[in-house]
């Protein structure tokens, strides 16, 4: 059974009829990808459903000129800065460079009634779901499978992070895996737009010894020194550090002492890992991420937090540095070949998952029909390079890292409530504020009513007083206990069906502020709403005070 075919035909043959019914061009969904074949058919008899999917579902944001998620992805950069990331995309924000497939929107999930999936599920039954850890028997069930050939990214208790974790993150189980604490991207990551998560990061061995034996104080020197790196600083604070320990001047004040918190920036690692040199926005060789997306737990005091059972396990790992002029040559191919009109191509590599072309593979793991963790079909994964392998703001493919809050206080297991609005580098006022401002929604479609309720006035601006005037990031993006729990079933429903190639945003009603069908004829955004913007964040700027002198 040809899929693929059916699918072409069906558009082909039966849109002309609906689209004198619907007057605007949109395709009919049916509820399984506007065709009735079910996403399970797709992966079942290898057919490509999306051969698209790393364009991903906020591109087809209806923008009305002036609405502009966009930034947040797409951005040019200056020769000067010398960033190994040149794919200078901030064009993008003003056209749709889409191949003749992307200009159909794909994600129909987004378009999908989920009233009656959400009904069907009592408050009960999804705090059990949630509340239940999926994560051990994976790890177990992948330790046992004699045949497996991929990672095993395994952390005792990470359903659990409070017992997973030291204060500094260090993970407790001798693994060496380490929590930091990070602002989530805006806003798909916000949890109020449906998922909490976490990521941990673990260096290679040899930037965990010194002679061969594990050693904290190097481990943790190396981290912050990883960090300056990423964020092209010359000084960082760090947890506390015994230089004598070490055997070297962390802070070059010319002296070795019992505890120094601060360190300043070298050109090579430190310990066993002393012959690797420090490349600026780039890791070493070896690094390794570890990604997890959870539900919305909520408590018996209705508090929204990280829940135990997780929709998806993401793991990235750096096996081969490649230098800036071995980057530029993949970014220039990647152009090269977009500009041919050849859809993207996904280097799939079994267990392992998949190469992105810049040096990191990627695995992905997803619910099952049961809720058990799975590794993603190929088709899913692909959905993966949409973020990690050309776009314009990531740092060596990456985002979490470089917006780690700043040095010693952003050691240990994310943390909202210790977070505030901090502008990004070059802007006054918060981040999210900012977004906000520019978006004109508390998510990317401009459909979390919620959001729209708490921090914008009637006439749609935000208000700014409410927004600068939260404690934490927990107050300003987590969701109320009702709404947490509609989306676990909103999202629980796309579990039952297996349909995450058709998304897995969880929405709780058809989105109405996103194109089925891009008229390429019209620019996304005129030019006085394109932005600058760089992802890393001014932790040292009191964006409330920014805002209340600016006006």
């Amino acid at each position: 059974m040809n899929i693929r075919f059916i699918k072409k035909t069906f558009a082909v043959i039966f849109v002309p009829t609906f689209l004198v019914a619907c007057g605007n061009g949109d395709k009919p969904d049916s509820g399984a990808g506007g065709t009735g074949i079910p996403a399970v058919s797709y992966l079942k008899e290898g057919e490509v459903y999306n051969p698209e999917s790393v364009i991903p579902p906020q591109c087809y944001t209806k923008t009305e000129g002036d609405k502009n998620p966009c930034y947040a992805c797409h951005q040019n950069y200056s020769l000067d800065e010398k960033r190994p990331n040149i794919m200078n995309d901030g064009d993008l924000q003003g056209s749709y460079d889409f191949s003749d497939e992307g200009m159909t929107n794909s994600w129909k999930n987004l378009f999908k009634d989920r009233s009656d999936d959400i009904a069907a599920i009592s408050d009960e039954d999804i705090l059990n779901w949630v509340n239940q850890d999926n994560y051990t028997p994976f790890i177990e069930n992948l330790e046992k499978n004699s045949e497996w050939g991929g990672e095993i990214a395994k952390i005792e208790n990470l359903a659990f992070p409070h017992k997973a974790f030291d204060e500094s993150g260090l993970s407790l189980d001798g693994s060496h895996w380490v929590a930091f604490n990070y602002k989530p991207f805006p806003s798909t990551f916000w949890p109020t737009n449906g998922s909490t998560g976490d990521v941990m990061i673990r260096l290679p061995a040899e930037f965990q010894n010194k002679d061969g034996q594990f050693n904290k104080d190097i481990y943790f020197a190396n981290l912050a020194l990883v960090e300056m790196a990423l964020k092209n600083s010359s000084r960082i604070s760090t947890i506390p550090l015994l230089e004598v320990e070490v055997g070297q001047d962390l802070d070059d004040d010319g002296k070795l002492e019992s505890e120094i918190i601060e360190i300043e920036r070298r050109a090579h690692y430190f310990g066993d890992a002393s012959n690797v040199e420090l490349t600026s926005m780039l890791y070493p060789e070896g690094t390794e991420f570890l990604h997890t997306v959870r539900y919305i737990g909520v408590d018996e005091q209705g508090n929204p937090f990280n829940a135990p059972r997780m929709k998806e396990v993401r793991y990235m790992k750096k096996i081969q540095f490649k230098r800036s002029n071995l980057l530029s040559t993949s970014y220039y191919r990647e152009a090269k070949e977009k500009d041919a009109g050849k859809l993207p191509v996904t280097v799939h590599i079994g267990d392992r998952g998949i190469a992105n072309g810049f040096g990191w593979i990627i695995n992905g793991y997803i619910e099952n029909q049961d809720g058990s963790l799975r590794q993603q079909h190929r088709q899913e994964l692909e959905f993966c390079n949409g973020c990690h392998k050309t776009v314009g703001t990531t740092y060596d493919q990456t985002f979490s890292f470089a917006r780690k809050l700043d040095g010693r206080e952003g050691w240990g297991y994310i943390d909202l409530n210790k977070l505030q609005d901090a502008p990004n580098y070059g802007e006054d006022k918060g981040e999210y504020l900012t977004y906000m401002e520019r978006v004109g929604g508390g998510d990317e479609f401009r459909q979390n009513q919620e959001m729209l309720d708490r921090w914008f006035n009637d006439d749609g601006s935000v208000n700014q007083e409410k927004v600068t005037s939260v404690a934490s990031l927990y107050q300003l993006i987590m969701p109320s206990p009702e709404r947490a729990l509609a989306l676990n079933k909103a999202y629980k429903a796309i579990v039952n069906e297996q349909s995450y190639i058709f998304g897995r945003d969880a929405v709780l009603k058809p989105a109405t502020n996103v194109l089925q069908q891009v008229d390429d004829s019209v620019a996304p955004l005129q030019e006085a709403h394109r932005h600058h913007w760089d992802m890393r964040l001014d932790w040292n700027t009191n964006p409330a005070i920014k805002v209340s002198s600016a006006e």
